[in-house]
Formats: structure tokens, sequence, C-alpha cells
């Protein structure tokens, strides 16, 4: 019998025929019902190519959750857009173009950042597509759009008149190579090497040499004060005492202070402006009076005297040779330091105080904490990222930026006193280049005024992210039907900025947590198990492999390679290897599609045992999606269709299918089986591989999509799991046995069949030709 399905093999290139159809059919279009589904989809961060092949895998997955969310009956609401904020793209535009973002025109610089973007934008796009994410791209936003920054700007402008976000000279991270302050939430640690220099101070009364240990001595010139443990008996006679820094020469006294390590060198320990937080600190608590040795340019400042002007490794190797020279030092250890470094240029951050501006985030830590407390984490585990930041949060999160491609600051001050004024939302502020919209100051009548050049953090922009798609300020019944949404999926990297950022800034804005549950996914590595960088030269470009292998494969390879939640690897070995499962389910495809569908049956013993076997898949399928685990019913489909309805049930009915030897009411049973279970597990792939299972489903069982199903239900079959093993131990030792007598399959063979699997004598009987 000639089959439905002509081709001899799934060709990826009949995906884009898909495609086509899909878009022509306005399949992911949404209107908002009272009840939606909403996907706070992560808008991708075009800085370079290529796109990362774990990203690319993380939005499959994103699609994965919207398909199954439909296939459950929801009517889904799945947004995509681009993050174009921000430092990386002020990079890749520097090294692209080879220019210096502060010694460039403003003007210019930024629409080489734009002009860079969109290059990036549409190769992303495109990746996207041709992954099948089920969104509606006709309408994806961008967050440097003028939509988008007015609502930036809204937000801010409704926090400052709530008295939520202020202005104040703190010491701050600072990133001198990229020119800005950053959180604490954008510094990660690394292990460095570094030196532990033993210098010694010496007591102005008695000349007693005091040895105190620092892997700062560039900072002796920022030394306020020495602290020693209260409870450590080497330093009780100096206690309270004058102490003289060395290089300096300036007097200092010695203290009691429990932060200081008795175990740590020599147990006396420096106080400088400002080596790491706990100085910041100290400074705080005791009142002391700070001295800025290190300026925004990286450089040693005039405090550090004959050292000024030089970059901070010189200065303290200098200082060092100083020390030498003057038999200052005790001796150098050479030791490991859990170093600050920004996320984003990757070099040792310093603390500098700056004027910024900052949202109140201390006080709120509690009530983020019990508001987290009510989202569901998928994995759980990852709930743990969120606790420990909010555990950690000390300081208030300074938002203001000294860099040019990101949302302005909305503020412009009187050139007379000084007093800010923020104008009323509604517009994009440019105050670098635009005129105030204000007649007069509101403190002194001046009429002149100059605008605040500085931008946000690229957080503020990401965390409405919520509230721009669900149209808050511009469209209230849509925002009523689709905030809070229902999901946020995101990598573990972010929790701590765009995971948290969001539920603070939208519960002061809302005084809701803007979404039920957070889908939390892992690192993508490389094949050696190293996470993937464009500076290693170990980043996978999706797009070539994709084209290769077909989105399906790379989907089902994503799906089946991730543990939700769990660190991968990536390789185009793997994925290609994937093709094999595809190719496996094209071809009982084929065989089964040479055979009409039949509507009802009277299942035999054999037929009752696999669709025994598809309703266990079928629950197990419904716990991983219900998780939006994919692992979970990837790994089940997979082994269920090669090792138990392939390897066996086929194998099993095929005479019976042909009719030979067979009533006619056991041939349908067999082929009616066939066909159920193949249509139930193309409507389990589906969310997975929503290419093939498409093509074969309108092929095979009707002319309308697979993807306005829904998912399989458990038909309630009686288990019959208990003969399983039994089957596959019988058909395996079958099998062995010929091929020792050098017998084909084809080949009859006298063999017992035990008791227990006299039910389904006659498929086997017929299978194996047994005498």
């Amino acid at each position: 019998m000639e089959p439905k399905i002509k081709e001899t093999a799934w060709n990826p290139e009949l995906e884009s025929q898909m495609l086509e159809q899909w878009e022509r059919l306005h399949l992911h279009d949404f209107v908002p019902e009272e009840n939606n589904f909403v996907i706070d989809t992560p808008p991708p961060y075009p800085s370079g190519r290529p796109w990362h092949i774990g990203a690319a895998a993380h939005y499959s997955q994103i699609d994965m959750i919207a398909r199954t969310a439909r296939m459950a009956g929801n009517n889904v609401y799945f947004p995509v857009g681009i993050d174009r904020n921000g430092l990386p793209v002020e990079i890749y535009t520097e090294k692209k173009h080879n220019i210096r973002m502060q010694e460039t025109e403003r003007s210019k610089f930024l629409e080489l950042c734009k002009s860079s973007l969109d290059d990036l934008e549409a190769e992303m796009i495109q990746i996207m597509k041709s992954l099948g994410l089920s969104a509606n791209f006709a309408q994806y936003y961008r967050t440097d759009s003028e939509e988008y920054r007015i609502l930036t700007q809204a937000t801010f402008i409704e926090l400052w008149k709530k008295g939520i976000i202020y202005k104040a000279t703190r010491p701050n991270n600072y990133d001198w190579v990229s020119g800005t302050t950053i959180a604490d939430a954008e510094i990660q640690y690394q292990d460095i090497p570094t030196k532990l220099v033993y210098m010694k101070f010496k007591a102005k009364d008695t000349g007693k040499t005091i040895i105190i240990a620092s892997t700062r001595p560039e900072l002796l010139c920022a030394c306020q004060t020495v602290i020693v443990n209260p409870e450590d008996q080497r330093y009780k006679d100096v206690i309270g005492k004058k102490i003289i820094v060395p290089v300096v020469n300036r007097e200092v006294t010695i203290r009691e202070h429990h932060s200081a390590q008795m175990e740590f060198g020599s147990g006396a320990v420096m106080v400088c402006s400002y080596g790491d937080q706990n100085d910041v600190a100290l400074f705080r608590e005791m009142k002391l009076e700070e001295i800025v040795a290190i300026g925004t340019n990286g450089l040693m400042t005039e405090a550090a005297g004959k050292y000024a002007g030089m970059k901070v490794k010189a200065a303290r190797t200098q200082i060092i040779e100083d020390l030498k020279a003057a038999d200052l030092i005790e001796k150098i250890e050479d030791i490991t330091h859990r170093t600050p470094i920004s996320e984003r240029s990757k070099i040792p951050i310093e603390i500098i105080p700056m004027e910024e501006y900052y949202v109140r985030q201390v006080e709120s830590v509690e009530k983020i904490r019990n508001l987290a407390q009510k989202v569901i984490f998928h994995p759980e585990m990852h709930r743990q990222i969120l606790m420990n930041w909010l555990d950690s949060i000390t300081i208030d999160w300074p938002i203001s930026r000294r860099r040019f491609y990101g949302t302005e600051i909305p503020i412009w001050y009187c050139k007379n006193c000084s007093e800010p004024h923020v104008p009323e939302p509604g517009r994009y502020y440019k105050p670098w280049k635009d005129s105030a919209p204000f007649a007069k100051c509101t403190k002194c009548s001046s009429k002149d005024f100059v605008g605040e050049t500085r931008t946000f953090d690229t957080w503020m922009d990401s965390s409405v992210s919520p509230l721009f798609i669900s149209k808050f300020q511009s469209d209230p019944e849509f925002f009523r039907k689709t905030y809070p949404a229902t999901l946020r999926p995101q990598a573990k990297d972010i929790v701590r900025t765009w995971l948290y950022y969001t539920i603070l800034r939208c519960e002061q804005l809302t005084g809701k947590v803007p979404w039920s549950e957070a889908w939390i996914m892992g690192y993508g590595l490389d094949e050696k198990g190293m996470k993937m960088s464009k500076s290693k030269g170990n980043v996978v470009d999706p797009l070539p492999v994709i084209q290769k292998f077909g989105a399906d494969t790379f989907r089902f390879w994503s799906a089946s390679e991730i543990n939700h939640g769990y660190d991968f690897r990536c390789s185009e070995q793997k994925i290609e290897t994937t093709k094999k499962f595809l190719s496996k389910l094209w071809n009982v495809s084929r065989f089964i599609s040479s055979y009409p569908v039949i509507k009802d049956a009277n299942p035999t013993e054999t037929d009752r045992w696999i669709l025994s076997e598809l309703d266990n898949l079928i629950k197990e399928c419904r716990n991983g999606y219900s998780d939006y685990n994919f692992f979970v019913p990837a790994i089940a489909v997979r082994e269920f269709t090669w090792n138990v309805f392939a390897a066996h049930y086929i194998e099993m009915v095929k005479a019976r299918a042909y009719g030979e030897g067979f009533t006619e009411s056991e041939k349908n049973a067999a082929i009616y089986t066939l066909h159920k279970v193949l249509s139930t597990i193309l409507l389990l792939l589906a969310p997975i591989t929503p290419f093939i299972t498409d093509f074969m489903w309108q092929t095979l069982y009707s002319k309308e999509t697979i993807h306005k199903q829904r998912h399989p239900e458990p038909y309630g079959a009686e288990d019959m799991s208990r003969f399983t093993k039994e089957i596959e131990e019988f058909n395996s030792r079958v099998w062995n046995e010929k091929k020792s007598k050098g017998l084909s399959l084809k080949d009859a063979i006298s063999i017992e069949i035990p008791e227990s699997l006299k039910p389904f004598a006659k498929d086997l009987i017929s299978m194996h030709r047994i005498e």
C-alpha cells in the first residue's frame, strides 16, 4: 500500500513551508480575554556575533512553554522584544568603529550604536523565527524605542514624586574602564593571585613596630585608622595609641573593632577609603573623613603624593619597592584574593564617592522576600539565588550611569540654585539636548536650566517589561487582563538583577508581584563543560547549526539535553546525534501512513498492552509539561517510541496489520492502535518539535494544524506494564537465538512461549515465525 507520507526522510526545508502557513493563518496573534497566559519573555541583548547557542536553546524552550500552555487550553500572550540599552552595545560600537564614546559627539555615537544594534537585531530575529518561536514578530518591541523609554521615564517620575528615588553622594562601585557607577548586582567575584604585603607601622610614643598586612598598599595615603579585634591580646597595650602610616607619615589611632580577623595577616587592619565595602561600613560607623585616593580615570589622585597620576597597579608596585628600600616590609606572601570585578569590563572595581540617584530598596527587603515566597519557581532550587541576594542587600540601588546609550534621566537643574526639576510624564525627554519644559525655577524663579546628562542603569528599563507588555498607563483594559503576568522565563545568572529588580519596581508601582511563576534556566557550556564567551572563542553560532540540521533537531536536542535548571553542554555532534530520533519517528510514521486511519476497533491483548504503556507515557509527559521541564517528555517519548513502540509493538503486529492469517477485526485493531499511538506521540511532541509533528498531523489526521489541538488525556487503560519487561526479554531471546544459529529474523524457529505471555501468543508466533 502506498504511504501517504511520500518523502523518504524529513527535510528541514519543509520547516519554512510550515512557518509560512502559520504566519498566513495568524496562528499566534493575541486578543486578550478575561483569563490569559502571559509570558514576560526576556528581551535578548544583541551584544555581538554570534548569538549564544545556549540562548537559542533557552528561547526554543520558552516557545515550548507557550505551545504547552496553548495545548492546555490557555489564551497565550507571547510577546517578543529586543533589549537595546546599556554598556554592551557601547563597547561593541567602540570596537567596531575604533572610537571612544567620551571622545565622540553624543548624537553621532548614538546613531552608530543604533546602526550596530539594527544589524545584530536582524540576525537575532532571524534565528528566533527559524527556531519556530510562536510569537507575533510583527509587533515585537525594542527597549530603546520612544514608547518604551517614555514608560521608563514615567515610572521614574512617579517614584521620584513618591520619595522612593533620591539623590546622594556616597561611595559607589566604579568601573573606570566603562566610566560609570555600577550596582552591587553587576559585580562578580573572582579568585585572583595577588600579594599580601606585611608592612611596618611605628607606634608614635614608643617606636614599637606593628605589622599590618594588606593587599592594597597603594591605599596607604587614604588610611584613616587601624583596627584590631577586641579579643586579640597582642595589641592590648596599643589600643587608643597613635601610629605612623609609612610613606605618608600620617598619624592615625589604633581602635578595637570586631570585624578585624585575628587569623588574617597580623590581625591588625588598616581602614582606607575605600578598599572594600567593609571599609565603607567602617568609615560610616566611625565617622571617619574620607580621602579619595583613586580618580574616575582609574589613576591615583593628588592625595597619593608622588604616586599621583599612576595607574593603580603601577602605584602598588612602586610603593612596595619604596617600602622595601626603607626596610618597612617584613615579608610578602603570594595569595589568592576574592576580588570584586565588573561583570561587563571584567576588571576589578574601585569604590569612589560619587553623586548618584538611588532607588530605595533596603527598606523593602522583607516585603520583597514575602512577595517572592508567593512566586512558584521552576525549579524550586533557584529560589535560593534570590533569597541569598536579598540577604546581601545593605545599600540602596544606584540607578544613574555616566553613559550615552540608555534612557535619559528626565531632570533639569536650575542654573542659579541647582534645584532639580522633574517634568510631567507622557513624553520622551532628552535633557542633554532638549530645552527645559519649565517656565521658571520653583525655588528661585530663575529661567535658566541645565539638563541632566546621565542615563539610567539598563535594569531600570528591563525591570518594567511586564508593565510595558501589559500596556501599563496606556491601555487600562488591556492592562487589567494581562497584569500580573503568568510566567517569567530567564537564565539563572540574572536572578539577582532582572528578576529581583522587576519584583522591586513593579511592587513599588502597582503593589503587586509581577508574575505568579518564574522559570529559571542554567548556563549553556561548551562541549568540555567550560562557560562560553566570545573572548575565549568557544561560542557556537546557532544559525548554521539550525540551517544544517533543522529547527526541530535543534529543539529536540535542547529538550533532551537540558535537565531543567541545570547547566548543559552544547556541541554540534550531540545535535547531529539527535537527528537519529527524528529519522526514526519519520520512518515509523511513513510506515503507519500506508494504512488508513480507523476510528474505532476492538483491541487485542497486544494492542491493550501498548495502549497501557501509552497511557503511562501520557501521564509522565503531563507531569513534565506541568513543570515546564521538557527533558521529561523528550526522554520519555524517545524511549517509548524507539525502544517499545517501534522495537516491539510494531514488529509484533506487522503481519496482523497486513492481514496475514488474522481476522478482519484483528487487522483493524492493529491499524487502529498504530494510528492511535502515533497520533498521540505527535500530540505529545508538538510543543517540542512543532514542524515535523504538524506536517505529519496535517498529512495523516486533520487539515487543521496540530497546534490548535489539546494535550492528550490519559485513556484510563488497564495497567499492563507488568508484561513489558517480559515481552522485551522474550523478543530479545528469540532474536539472539536466531543469530546464534545463523538464522535470519524471517526464518522459522522452534521456541516455547512462556505461560505468562500466552495472551500475546498469536502476535509473537507471527512475529518470530515460531513453529
